[in-house]
C-alpha cells in the first residue's frame, strides 16, 4: 500500500519554522472492516450466552427471578447448544454485517482525521471529543441499518426456545431464519424493529467507541500504565477505557435494547396484527403495563455481557490492527 506523503511544520533550532516531511499510510477501508469482524467474532463466542439470557429476560422477563435464574432455566430446557448458544450462527453474521461496519468505519474516519492534523502541522491527537461521539453515531448508524436482518434472526433463535412448542418457529440456522421471515413476512420485515435498532446501535457506538478513545488519550497521557500506556502491551489501559465506556453506553442504550427486543420477537396472529404497531407504541405500552423501569429491564446481563464484549472485541482489534500494520486502531 503506497504512503502519502504530508507536509508537516516543525519548531527549527533557530526559533524558526521548518518544514519537515512526515510519511502518514492510510490502512483501506476493507481492511478495516476485517479487522472488526474477526475482533467481534472472538468477543461473541465468549458472550453469545449472556446476549441470549438478555433478550430471554427483555422479551419475557416475568418468568426469571435474576440473571442467575434465568441462565439455569434456559440450560435445564435446551441445554447448551440449542439453549444457552442458540443463535450463535447469527451472532458471527451480525459481526460481518454490523460490527465489522460500526468498529471499522469508525477506525477509519477516526484515523483519516489524524493524518489531515498531521498534515496541518497539528498534533494527530489532537481531536475533540465530540466529533469522537459524532464518529460513532455515523459508524453506528452505518453498521446497524446494514446489520439488521442479522440482528432480527438473532433476537428470533435467541427467543424461540422460550415458547410454547405450538408457537416455536423451530429454525434451523440463520439462513432458514432469514428465508422463512422473508417467506412468511415479506422482505421489509428483515427490518422490523429498524428504527430502534438504528437509534440504540447510534447511542451505543457514540458512547462505546467515543468515550474509549478519548479515556484512553487520557491515560496515554496520564503516565499511569507506563509512557504512553505501553505497560503489559497496553492491556490494562484498554481494560479501563473500554470498561468505564461500557457502562456509559450500557446506561444509554438499554431503553432502546428493550424496545428493539420487544419489536422484533413479537407474535403476529393469523391475521398478520403485530402486537406493536410501532416503536411509541411499543414504548407506551411496556411502561403502562410493566413501569418506566422497564426500559431498564435485562440492564445487568446486557452489561455483564456488553462489558467483556467491548473489553474483548475492542482490545482485539487494536491488537490486531497493530499486529499487522504497526498502527492502533483507536
Amino acid at each position: 500500500m503506497p504512503e502519502s506523503k504530508h507536509a508537516t511544520l516543525v519548531p527549527a533550532p533557530d526559533g524558526k519554522v521548518a518544514t519537515a516531511v512526515s510519511d502518514v499510510s492510510s490502512i483501506p477501508l476493507a481492511q478495516r472492516l476485517v479487522f472488526g469482524a474477526l475482533a467481534g467474532m472472538g468477543a461473541a463466542t465468549f458472550c453469545h450466552p449472556l446476549d441470549v439470557i438478555r433478550v430471554q429476560m427483555q422479551t419475557d422477563g416475568v418468568q426469571y427471578k435474576n440473571t442467575f435464574d434465568a441462565a439455569a432455566k434456559i440450560h435445564s430446557r435446551a441445554g447448551i447448544v440449542d439453549g444457552l448458544y442458540a443463535g450463535v450462527s447469527a451472532a458471527y453474521l451480525r459481526q460481518w454485517m454490523y460490527g465489522s461496519f460500526r468498529i471499522g468505519i469508525y477506525a477509519y474516519l477516526l484515523e483519516q482525521t489524524q493524518v489531515k492534523n498531521v498534515s496541518e502541522g497539528r498534533d494527530k491527537n489532537d481531536i475533540a471529543f465530540s466529533r469522537k461521539l459524532a464518529m460513532g453515531c455515523c459508524s453506528g448508524a452505518i453498521g446497524s441499518f446494514i446489520g439488521t436482518p442479522s440482528e432480527l434472526a438473532l433476537v428470533r433463535l435467541s427467543a424461540d426456545s422460550k415458547l410454547p412448542p405450538a408457537q416455536r418457529r423451530n429454525y434451523s440456522n440463520v439462513i432458514d431464519c432469514l428465508v422463512q421471515i422473508t417467506k412468511s413476512e415479506g422482505v421489509a420485515n428483515l427490518w422490523r424493529g429498524a428504527t430502534p435498532t438504528v437509534l440504540r446501535a447510534t447511542l451505543l457506538s457514540s458512547a462505546q467507541l467515543g468515550v474509549t478513545s478519548e479515556i484512553k488519550g487520557h491515560l496515554s497521557k496520564s503516565g499511569w500504565f507506563g509512557p504512553n500506556g505501553s505497560n503489559f502491551y497496553g492491556l490494562p489501559m484498554m481494560f479501563c477505557s473500554t470498561l468505564c465506556s461500557s457502562f456509559i453506553a450500557n446506561t444509554v442504550a438499554n431503553p432502546f435494547d428493550v424496545i428493539k427486543s420487544r419489536m422484533q420477537s413479537m407474535p403476529v396472529d393469523a391475521n398478520g396484527k403485530a402486537l406493536y404497531s410501532s416503536m411509541s407504541d411499543c414504548f407506551t405500552k411496556s411502561i403502562k403495563s410493566e413501569g418506566f423501569f422497564v426500559l431498564w429491564r435485562g440492564f445487568t446481563p446486557a452489561f455483564v455481557k456488553l462489558a467483556p464484549y467491548t473489553i474483548i472485541s475492542l482490545t482485539l482489534v487494536d491488537k490486531l490492527t497493530k499486529a499487522v500494520t504497526g498502527k492502533d486502531a483507536l
